[in-house]
C-alpha cells in the first residue's frame, strides 16, 4: 500500500507539475501580463513628441525678458551688446539661459527687428553671434534692430541636452521663446518684425513659420529643405565616425517616434509669411536642387516667395553677397509698417 500510494502522488505531483507549465508559459505569452510579455520593452528612450510641429503650435508663450549684459562693440552706427533670455526647453523641465548678439542703431528712436538664425557652427571655435555678424551689422547701419540667438551649448548658453534629436528640437523652442520675448525690448518699434536665416537657421525660421502660422516676412539663405531625418542623415560623413553614432541614436528615436511629425514637409500649408530664397549655384553644402524642390511644393501651395540663384556663388552667397542682402533690405522694406 505504501509503495502504491507513494506512485500515485508522484504521478499526480507530475501531472501537476505539467498542467502548471502549460499555465505559466500561456500566462508568459498572455497581453494580460504586458510587463511580463517579451514583446513589451520597457522605454528607454525620451518621449519626444511635445515637440512635434503640432504639439509646439499649442504650446503655450513663453514670454519672457530680453536682457543686456555687456557692451561688445561700439561702432559709428550702432552699437553691439552680448544679451540673455530665458527659454523652456521643455514645458515639464526647468527654464536656461541663452546667450547672444543685439544691435541697436545708434539714434534715439524704435526701429524694425530682425531675428537673425544661424547655421551649424563648430562648439569648439564658436563666438557670440558668429554665423550672422556680417549680415546683423549690414542691416544695423541700415536702421534695423538685430538678435541672433547663440542656442543653448554655445556662447555663454547653459547646456544643451544630452540627447541629440532633443538638443536640436530645443532649437524651435528657443527661437519660439525669443520670438515671444521680444516685446522687452524698448528700442523695437513693436511693429515691424522679420526673420533672416541661413543653411539650418533656415530649417528652424521655417519650422517656427510653420508652428506659429505668424505672418514674418522671412529671408533664407542656401536654407536646408529636405525633411527630417534625411536633412540631418545627409551630413553625417563629416562625423569623425563616419555617422555612426548619429543613425544608431536616429535608430532609437524612431523606434518610439513617426518622423513625419517632425519633418517640415508635412506642414507647409500652415506658413503665412512671405519668403524670400536665395541659393548658390556653386554651394558644396546645400544643393540647389534641395531650394528647387523647396520652392516648386511652396508655389503649388500659391505661397509667396521670391527665389533668386547666383550660378557662381557659394554656401555663404560669395561673390553675390551684396546684391543678395541688399535684395533682402528692399525686400523688408516693402513689408515696413
Amino acid at each position: 500500500m505504501t509503495r502504491s500510494k507513494t506512485t500515485i502522488t508522484a504521478a499526480i505531483m507530475c501531472l501537476a507539475s505539467f498542467i502548471l507549465g502549460i499555465i505559466f508559459n500561456n500566462l508568459f505569452k498572455s497581453s494580460s501580463f504586458p510587463y511580463l510579455s517579451p514583446a513589451v520593452k520597457l522605454r528607454t528612450y525620451p518621449d519626444l513628441t511635445s515637440y512635434t510641429t503640432e504639439n509646439l503650435s499649442r504650446r503655450a508663450e513663453n514670454k519672457g525678458d530680453i536682457k543686456i549684459s555687456s557692451v561688445l562693440d561700439q561702432k559709428e552706427n550702432f552699437t553691439s551688446y552680448s544679451i540673455e533670455f530665458e527659454v523652456l526647453p521643455s514645458e515639464a523641465g526647468e527654464s536656461k539661459k541663452v546667450s547672444g548678439l543685439l544691435n541697436i542703431p545708434n539714434d534715439d528712436k524704435s526701429f524694425p527687428l530682425v531675428i537673425l538664425v544661424r547655421g551649424y557652427v563648430d562648439q569648439s571655435i564658436y563666438q557670440t553671434g558668429m554665423g550672422a555678424q556680417r549680415v546683423g551689422e549690414f542691416f544695423a547701419e541700415n536702421g534695423f534692430m538685430t538678435i541672433t540667438p547663440d542656442f543653448l551649448g554655445y556662447g555663454s548658453s547653459n547646456e544643451q541636452d544630452g540627447n541629440i534629436f532633443k538638443a536640436r528640437l530645443e532649437t524651435y523652442t528657443t527661437l519660439l521663446d525669443l520670438l515671444s520675448s521680444t516685446d522687452s525690448l524698448s528700442n523695437w518699434d513693436k511693429k515691424n518684425l522679420f526673420m533672416w536665416g541661413h543653411s539650418n537657421g533656415g530649417h528652424i525660421a521655417i519650422a517656427a513659420l510653420e508652428i506659429t502660422g505668424d505672418n514674418i516676412p522671412t529671408s533664407l539663405w542656401a536654407p536646408v529643405t529636405k525633411p527630417f531625418p534625411y536633412s540631418v542623415l545627409y551630413y553625417t560623413d563629416e562625423s569623425n565616425d563616419g555617422g555612426k553614432f548619429i543613425r544608431s541614436e536616429l535608430s532609437k528615436f524612431e523606434e518610439y517616434h513617426d518622423s513625419n511629425l517632425f519633418s517640415i514637409h508635412e506642414f507647409l500649408n500652415k506658413i503665412n509669411a512671405p519668403i524670400q530664397i536665395h541659393q548658390g549655384g556653386n554651394d558644396s553644402a546645400v544643393p540647389q536642387a534641395w531650394s528647387d524642390d523647396f520652392v516648386l511644393k511652396m508655389k503649388k501651395l500659391d505661397k509667396d516667395l521670391n527665389y533668386f540663384v547666383y550660378p557662381q556663388a557659394d554656401h555663404n552667397m560669395n561673390p553675390n553677397w551684396g546684391e543678395a542682402v541688399n535684395k533682402d533690405l528692399e525686400f523688408f522694406s516693402k513689408f515696413m509698417r
